[in-house]
C-alpha cells in the first residue's frame, strides 16, 4: 500500500506519463482506504467486513476530447499503458469546447487544518467496535417489551488518503476518517409491526452520539407511531423534523446543481438574484467547516473549497457548480466537483434560535413530519409530494401519531413559506438541516 507521499509522487508521475503519450491535459486521483463494518443481531455478530484498497482514476483531455479510466492495478507499467491507451481512445470522442481542467490557481486557500483525521479512530481495534454493535442490540431489545427483533445494529469506520494531481501544476493530498453507529429495531404490539432506525456519524469518535442515546432514539422512533390514525385532508402548517428536512434540502441541492440548470431541468433556471424564499431561508454550501463530514481542502478537480452563499434572506445568490458547468453557464466554479459530477460539500440551512419542542409549542394546529416514503419530485416544475408519517399537532402539543398521508406543495411555495427554523442542526452528513416549519401545505388523508 502506498503512503501519502508515495501516492502523491505516483500521481504526479502518471500525469507526466499521460502528457508524454499526447494528452493536452491530465488529472490523476488516487484513493487509499482501510474500511471496517460489522452488524449484530440479538447476541450475535452476524456480519464482519474489513478491507484495504487503493484505486486510481484519471481524466485525459486531447484537444477538447475527454476520456476517463479507473483501475485498482497501481503498478507503474500497467498505469502507463492504460494512460497511453486512454489518450489514443480519446480521439474517438466528440470535441466539447467546455471540457478541460480548471484554470491554474495559487494552491489551497489557506493552511488552516480542517480536523478531518482522527489518530484514535484510525488505530482502533476491532473488539470495541464489535462490542458497540452488540451493546446497541442489548439496549434496544431491553428498552420496550414490544421490541422482539431487529434489522441489525451497526458500526462502521474508514480511514482514507485522498491524492490529486493535474497538469495545471496542482498537487494535493489529505487524510480523513469517518465512523458511524446505527440500529434498526422491529416492534410488534400484537396487531401491527413497526420498524424504526437512528444513526450518528462523524470524523471522530467524540463526534458520535453515545451508544445509549442512539439506542434510545431508535426505540422511540420505532414505537411512537403505534396507534397512528390516517388524518383528514387539510391545509395546515407542517414542521419537518431535521432528518426529513435534510431530505428536502437534498432535493433543493439537486435542482440548483449546474447540470440541471444547464439542461433546463430545474425550477430555479434564470432566477439568480430573485427573492424565492422567506427571510429565514439562508442556505450555504461550505467545504471548510471544522471536522465536518463534507469538508475537504479541495474538491474532486483540485479547486480549493470555500463557502458559497446559496440563499441569503430568501434571495437566490448562487448555483452549485463544477468547472464544466460553470463554463457552460458563463459562471465560476463553486468547488463542488467530484471529478465526475457535482456534489455538496456541506450544504445546510442556517439554524434558528428555538428548539424543536418550542417550534411545536408555537404551532396551534399542524403536522409534524418525522419520516417520508416514496419519491415524487419534479425538478423542472418544482412540484414536491411525499408519503409521510408523523404527529398531528393541536394546542402546541403532539396530539396523536398519524400515517398514510401525503404532503404536497412546490419548492418555491415551501421556501417562501418557511416561517420558523429550529436550532437542532447537526453536521452528520454532507447535507444537513435543522427542523423548520412551512406556514401552510396540503396534507392529504381521508
Amino acid at each position: 500500500m502506498l503512503d501519502e507521499s508515495a501516492a502523491l509522487e505516483f500521481a504526479n508521475s502518471s500525469v507526466k506519463s499521460a502528457l508524454r503519450s499526447g494528452a493536452t491535459q491530465c488529472e490523476v486521483g488516487i484513493s487509499i482506504s482501510k474500511r471496517f463494518a460489522c452488524e449484530a443481531r440479538a447476541a450475535t455478530v452476524t456480519k464482519l467486513e474489513q478491507s484495504t484498497g487503493e484505486s486510481l482514476h484519471a481524466r485525459v483531455f486531447v484537444d477538447g476530447r475527454k476520456a476517463t479510466l479507473s483501475t485498482t492495478d497501481l503498478r507503474k507499467s500497467s498505469v502507463d499503458a492504460l494512460l497511453k491507451g486512454l489518450v489514443e481512445a480519446a480521439q474517438f470522442v466528440a470535441r466539447d469546447q467546455f471540457a478541460g481542467l480548471p484554470e491554474a490557481h495559487d494552491g489551497l486557500r489557506d493552511g488552516v487544518p480542517l480536523n478531518l483525521f482522527s489518530d484514535e479512530l484510525a488505530a482502533r481495534k476491532a473488539e470495541p467496535k464489535l462490542e458497540e454493535a452488540l451493546e446497541l442490540e442489548r439496549r434496544v431489545r431491553s428498552a420496550d417489551a414490544r421490541i422482539h427483533n431487529s434489522n441489525g445494529s451497526h458500526f462502521s469506520d474508514a480511514s482514507t488518503i485522498t491524492v490529486l494531481a493535474n497538469s495545471n501544476d496542482f498537487a494535493g493530498a489529505y487524510r480523513s476518517t469517518r465512523a458511524a453507529r446505527s440500529c434498526s429495531p422491529v416492534a410488534d404490539d400484537g396487531s401491527t409491526k413497526r420498524t424504526g432506525s437512528y444513526g450518528t456519524a462523524g470524523r471522530h469518535l467524540s463526534s458520535l452520539e453515545p451508544v445509549a442515546d442512539v439506542a434510545k432514539k431508535a426505540v422511540q422512533r420505532t414505537v411512537e407511531l403505534f396507534g397512528a390514525k390516517k388524518p383528514h385532508t387539510m391545509r395546515v402548517p407542517v414542521i419537518f423534523e431535521r432528518d426529513v428536512a435534510s431530505g428536502v434540502l437534498a432535493d433543493i441541492f439537486t435542482a440548483l446543481s449546474g447540470s440541471n440548470i444547464s439542461n433546463g431541468n430545474s425550477w430555479a433556471v434564470d432566477r439568480i438574484g430573485e427573492r424565492i424564499g422567506s427571510s429565514v431561508a439562508n442556505m450555504c454550501d461550505d467545504g471548510r467547516l471544522d471536522g465536518a463530514l463534507g469538508s475537504s481542502p479541495f474538491d474532486g478537480e483540485g479547486v480549493p473549497t470555500g463557502r458559497t452563499v446559496v440563499f441569503e434572506n430568501g434571495v437566490l445568490r448562487s448555483y452549485l457548480l463544477d468547472t464544466y458547468y460553470a463554463r457552460k453557464l458563463s459562471m465560476k466554479t463553486t468547488g463542488n466537483s467530484t471529478g465526475g459530477g457535482i456534489a455538496p460539500n456541506t450544504f445546510y440551512l442556517a439554524p434558528g434560535a428555538c428548539s424543536l419542542e418550542e417550534l411545536i409549542a408555537s404551532t396551534p394546529r399542524g403536522v409534524l413530519v418525522t419520516d417520508t416514503i416514496g419519491f415524487a419530485t419534479e425538478y423542472a416544475t418544482g412540484t414536491y409530494s411525499r408519503g409521510a408519517h408523523g404527529f398531528y399537532i393541536e394546542g402546541g402539543e403532539r396530539a396523536y401519531p398519524i400515517d398514510e398521508f401525503t404532503i404536497a406543495s412546490t419548492f418555491a411555495e415551501m421556501l417562501a413559506s418557511i416561517d420558523a427554523v429550529a436550532s437542532d442542526l447537526v453536521f452528520d452528513s454532507s447535507i444537513a438541516s435543522p427542523s423548520f416549519r412551512v406556514a401552510e401545505m396540503t396534507v392529504s388523508g381521508n
